[in-house]
């Protein structure tokens, strides 16, 4: 072949290989494309499955209203029918149909005298045929009635000096209502959480006509009766060692329109539980759950603070809050992992290895049997060394096996723990802290049912007046103090008090103090 022939025909294979290079170069880029897109879609079905997950979790937990409760053991069939077989033995001694009766000793308690009232019957002539009379009880119940009581007041002139009658002293001034009746309008509403409305009713339904602006007046009228009870459940709870903490939410009506056209704000109450003073303490801010309400409210605090991983309580870590000390509650990292299904292996062992915290923690109660906050110290600083080590080897491994999704919920639930990984170890430095704030969303409960009922406060001012009025609420029921007994005895107390009444005054009076009468 000549020079040119072959220059040629390299040149044609030349420009067949550029070609051929090119086509693949574009089968690459084609095969990248559909790598990529066969990720997104994984990604996706893999959000989409939890999605899934959540909303059948969710209708589960609707239907059974079981998510969190663990399935009692069952117990052995051979004991379980010597039980019974022992509890049927002591009901046939007792007769009366195996039937227990509860004596109720803590009631109210009326002696009536009853003799034989047959005509032939002469008390002066009969002889006592027993030494103890036969013994029968009635148990009755009189509903909540309303009684108008007139008083006369008269006055005399005697030696040319005036004397009058004293005219009692009333819940506020000029106003006809006694404590009891406040007392009574606050117990419904703040402990057994009745709307105004079926208060209304339910007072005319045992015969008293309430118009609803006179019982808006009166709460309004209450709380400030008892702001300075407030203030100073308010201190007592912020000087004690131990505080359990959260936020719960409540609609508040408001002038604006939101972006829904709806005059409704969604406003956050803060709860704050002096787990030593055993005392509740509810704070208001025009609805803001914004950091700087909890860090103003605790920038003076010195203690131990326990919440969940809401970032503004877990900024009071930093060195900026050097005399407090936050811990988690363990059983809100353990919900991340509970809420990846039973499905998951890897979830269900993390939650055994917490369960296993609570199986040691139950074994031993301060205050029983001698067990004190020192003995609990050195009992946790034996078992939680063990247990917090294979969660965290379970951790390492889920993680290094590189097959967890990034946005699943069990990689959700394990970021949440390492967040809180290094405060959750602290728990286990303290004997007299629990392993959760469940004592706090207890008593957010009542909060819940209600926003359940009455759907909203007012206003903004209102929402105050519920905080104030709560406080003293759930404290009293903390403190297993009657409301009704609390609060008729305290407004009849204070209601002629000067509003600058030094603090210190009521100190005594606060549910842990007060004595009735």
């Amino acid at each position: 072949m000549k020079k040119d022939e072959i220059v040629a025909l390299l040149k044609e294979q030349l420009t067949k290989s550029e070609a051929r290079e090119k086509e693949l170069l574009c089968r690459i880029d084609r095969l990248l494309e559909e790598v990529a897109s066969l990720k997104e879609a994984l990604l996706q079905k893999g959000e989409s499955l939890d999605r899934q997950k959540r909303i059948a979790k969710g209708i589960a937990r609707l239907v059974s209203n079981s998510s969190e409760k663990q399935q009692p053991e069952q117990p052995d069939p051979e004991k379980q029918k010597a039980l019974e077989e022992e509890r049927s033995a002591k009901r046939r001694t007792r007769k009366n149909n195996g039937a227990t009766r509860d004596m109720h000793y803590e009631m109210e308690t009326q002696e009536h005298d009853i003799y034989p009232d047959d005509p032939e019957f002469d008390l002066s002539k009969a002889r006592l045929f027993s030494r103890d009379p036969r013994i029968c009880i009635r148990y009755e119940c009189v509903p909540m009635r309303f009684i108008k009581h007139v008083y006369k007041i008269y006055s005399y002139t005697q030696n040319d000096k005036f004397f009058e009658g004293k005219t009692p002293a009333s819940a506020f001034l000029n106003s006809s209502y006694d404590g009891s009746f406040i007392a009574g309008l606050m117990e419904l509403r703040y402990i057994y959480s009745l709307p105004i409305e079926r208060i209304i009713n339910y007072f005319e339904g045992h015969g008293f006509i309430l118009k609803k602006p006179t019982a808006h007046k009166l709460i309004e009228r209450a709380s400030e009766l008892f702001e300075n009870l407030y203030k100073c459940i308010r201190q007592t709870v912020l000087q004690d060692s131990y505080i359990c903490a959260d936020e719960t939410f409540y609609r508040v009506l408001i002038p604006e329109k939101n972006k829904k056209g709806k005059r409704v704000k969604k406003g956050y109450i803060w709860v704050f539980i002096g787990m030593r003073s055993k005392m509740i303490y509810l704070l208001y801010d025009n609805g803001a759950r914004t950091e700087e309400v909890i860090l103003e409210e605790l920038k003076n605090y010195k203690g131990i603070i326990q919440s969940d991983g809401y970032a503004p309580y877990r900024k009071l870590e930093r060195a900026d809050y050097p005399e407090i000390i936050r811990i988690p509650c363990i059983q809100h990292i353990k919900r991340k992992f509970i809420d990846c299904g039973e499905d998951d292996p890897d979830a269900k062992e993390v939650v055994g290895l917490f369960n296993s915290l609570y199986h040691e923690e139950h074994k031993h109660k301060i205050g029983i049997d001698g067990w004190t906050e020192e003995h609990q110290l050195d009992y946790r600083r034996k078992y939680a060394p063990d247990i917090l080590g294979e969660l965290s080897d379970k951790i390492d491994e889920i993680e290094n096996r590189g097959d967890l999704l990034p946005k699943s919920e069990l990689q959700a639930a394990i970021t949440y723990l390492r967040n809180e990984w290094r405060v959750m170890v602290e728990i286990f430095n303290h004997g007299e802290v629990h392993l959760d704030n469940n004592e706090v969303e207890r008593y957010n409960r009542y909060l819940s049912l209600s926003r359940r009922n009455s759907l909203f406060f007012g206003s903004h001012k209102g929402a105050e007046r519920g905080a104030i009025l709560y406080t003293l609420a759930l404290t009293c029921r903390m403190q297993k103090v009657n409301l009704f007994d609390y609060l008729t005895d305290i407004i009849n107390r204070t209601a002629e008090w000067a509003p600058n009444t030094p603090l210190e005054k009521y100190r005594d009076l606060l549910p842990d103090k007060w004595k009735n009468g």
